[in-house]
């Protein structure tokens, strides 16, 4: 487990970013925490840093948004806030293997459905900030952990 303090805005990009660069090749992040505690933020910095241009909209009506990656592969930004029954996941085609990359809001929605996570991330609002604890569910997730303690940025 690692934990860390976001300060503001620009290190919860900077913590994006550097999950970004650091990941496995194929990843799931779920994504905790209460209602304007960061989550999109997060994703948002993640998909930006892996060169996603344009809008990255909020999932939060449509459930899930996909982004084409430079390096291959989707990522899928999902938000399961309004689902009521983890069995209505099956209706929105995620069975494909074009999704390398999953970051899931409100996960315990989709709990029984939702692949193993790697990297469970949970986030709190502290003052003018965040604090974030990162958990790694996989092997995958504690390498990855791993290669972000490196990471400069957060320092």
């Amino acid at each position: 487990m690692t934990r860390y303090l976001l300060a503001d805005a620009a290190a919860t990009d900077a913590l994006g970013a550097a999950l970004a660069q650091t990941r496995p090749e194929t990843a799931v992040v779920l994504l905790h925490g209460d209602l304007g505690a960061g989550k999109s933020s997060l994703a948002r910095a993640m998909l930006r840093s892996l060169g996603v241009a344009g809008a990255i909209r909020s999932p939060t009506y449509t459930l899930v948004e996909r982004y084409p990656l430079a390096t291959g592969g989707e990522a899928w930004h999902m938000d399961l806030y309004r689902i009521g029954d983890p069995g209505e996941l099956e209706f929105l085609g995620l069975d494909g293997d074009e999704a390398v990359l999953w970051l899931v809001e409100w996960p315990g929605r989709g709990a029984g459905v939702l692949p193993p996570a790697d990297l469970e991330v949970c986030l709190q609002v502290v003052g003018d900030g965040r604090s974030v604890r990162l958990e790694a569910g996989t092997v995958a997730g504690r390498d990855w952990l791993g290669r972000l303690s490196a990471w400069d940025l957060l320092a």
